[in-house]
């Protein structure tokens, strides 16, 4: 969906694709190119994403540092999300294992009754 605007951030022309896959979309749908605050004050530059529109823009903004911060806890989730899953199977399978553990018990169990009828 995102095309190509010239803007004084970043071209993502000659991005790799996996920087590709980490952009930062605005509310247009297109990706908000990395910028750096050129006025001075005390955010002078620091690096933030705006609209590729800018300045007739969506009003998307992002310091880069929240964005990167954001990208950590995604990731984080995800292993935790991945932990959970591999766990609960391996609970499945255990669960499993406890089932078969039990009737192989059952069965031995009436051998040693027969067993001991006789």
């Amino acid at each position: 969906m995102a095309t190509s605007h010239e803007s004084s951030g970043n071209s993502s022309r000659s991005r790799s694709r996996s920087d590709q896959q980490c952009q930062v979309v605005c509310y247009h749908g297109e990706i908000a190119p990395l910028r750096e605050v050129k006025y001075n004050g005390p955010t002078y530059g620091k690096k933030f994403y705006g609209c590729s529109y800018w300045p007739r823009a969506c009003g998307y903004f992002k310091w880069a540092d929240e964005v990167h911060e954001i990208r950590d806890l995604q990731m984080r989730l995800l292993e935790k999300d991945t932990e959970i899953a591999e766990l609960e199977m391996e609970k499945g399978f255990l669960e499993d294992k406890i089932k078969r553990l039990k009737e192989t018990k059952l069965k031995l169990d009436d051998v040693v009754e027969e067993l001991s009828i006789c």
